[in-house]
């Protein structure tokens, strides 16, 4: 099969799907759409994926940019004549896929697309349903994003839900976070990306005053974004900036021992669809501590794996930290039940079998169409 991997850009998920792409069998095609101004993924594009040239993924795309790069797409489309197009966000890349009307079309959503971005305004809704109305088939990682869908359109029976997963085998637990020479040290760990979606800034007002109580507790901070400078100013009025680790970005390959190095994970993001952050988390073993929105009650039962708090809500947060500094004793049975629970759901290599799946129901849906 001819399948053409349309992206916003390119960031470790697109790398996950593309490295897998590469080695179904099928021969795969990748158009960018912008560049974006950070870069959050380093390895260069998998072997075997043919990368397709043309105006668009050099910059940040604007709204005037699109009559000529749909005029554009529909020219891709001639020339590599592709057997299904796999697109998505929803209101950019998979907006251009259905305004080209080609057919079989994949719309994959990216959480917030259909979480956030569909409730910008009258064309974002708009867009939404156009789109939705078009595809052939429909994926996304969570029944949250699909109940939204559904919302704004999309027919029921033309879906393929998985969560994307982890690699079972990279990122597994490692018994030295619970080893007895760490003695009373506490490390909180987080790797959401510092913008307002994340909510790291609601983490870090609650850190402050959890680090002003107990001194032997650290957070672990993994990334950057447009909130460094926010992040920062919290840490260093509250008198706490000695007790965080800012880690920077680092490699892929290095993301396990510290997800090792870690008692706690915390994921305060505001939307989001299924984390692959809190799905490697729950792989290495770690018990995580997340908000109570919609996408992330699909994989924390509270008390039994990890805990939820209320979207926002420092306080709850706060008190929540503590109390799983307090109760060290139940971290090893939560440990292995997160485990469990990625070992369940969360298999990467049991997972993209089912996008495999959704691409032959697409073909067969938009055959459907066509006749």
């Amino acid at each position: 099969m001819r399948i053409l991997y349309f992206s916003r850009d390119y960031c470790p998920h697109d790398h996950r799907f593309l490295t897998a792409l590469a080695q179904s069998g099928n021969q795969v095609y990748y158009l960018r759409l912008e560049r974006g101004s950070r870069q959050t993924e380093s390895r260069p594009i998998p072997p075997g994926i043919e990368v397709i040239e043309w105006s668009g993924g050099k910059r940040e795309m604007h709204f005037l940019d699109a009559p000529r790069l749909l005029m554009e797409f529909r020219q891709v489309i001639q020339r590599i004549k592709p057997d299904l197009v796999h697109a998505g966000p929803i209101q950019t890349c998979a907006f251009l896929a259905a305004l080209s009307g080609f057919h079989p079309l994949l719309v994959m959503s990216w959480g917030f697309d259909l979480m956030k971005d569909v409730d910008r305004g009258f064309l974002w809704r708009w867009a939404t349903r156009f789109t939705l109305k078009k595809a052939d088939w429909f994926t996304s990682d969570c029944q949250a994003t699909y109940q939204k869908a559904l919302v704004h359109g999309l027919k029921p029976g033309r879906q393929t839900i998985f969560p994307w997963g982890v690699d079972l085998q990279r990122f597994s637990p490692n018994p030295r976070w619970k080893s007895p020479d760490r003695g009373s040290q506490f490390i909180v760990f987080c790797n959401r990306s510092w913008e307002p979606n994340y909510g790291v800034d609601i983490l870090a007002s609650a850190f402050v005053n959890v680090a002003r109580k107990r001194k032997y507790v650290s957070l672990l901070l993994l990334g950057d974004g447009s909130q460094a400078p926010l992040l920062k100013s919290i840490f260093s009025a509250g008198g706490v900036i000695d007790q965080v680790e800012f880690a920077g970005h680092i490699p892929y390959e290095q993301l396990p021992e510290y997800y090792h190095k870690a008692d706690l994970f915390i994921s305060p993001s505001h939307i989001d669809g299924s984390s692959v952050s809190l799905m490697e988390a729950l792989a290495s073993g770690l018990p995580c501590l997340v908000s109570d929105i919609p996408a992330n009650k699909e994989w924390i039962e509270n008390g039994k794996n990890g805990w939820l708090f209320p979207d926002g809500d420092v306080d709850s947060l706060e008190n929540s930290i503590f109390y799983a500094m307090d109760h060290r004793d139940q971290l090893p049975e939560m440990a292995a039940a997160a485990r469990r629970v990625a070992e369940k759901k969360a298999d990467w290599k049991v997972n993209f079998l089912s996008l495999l799946d959704a691409y032959q129901k697409t073909v067969q849906q938009g055959a459907s169409r066509r006749g």
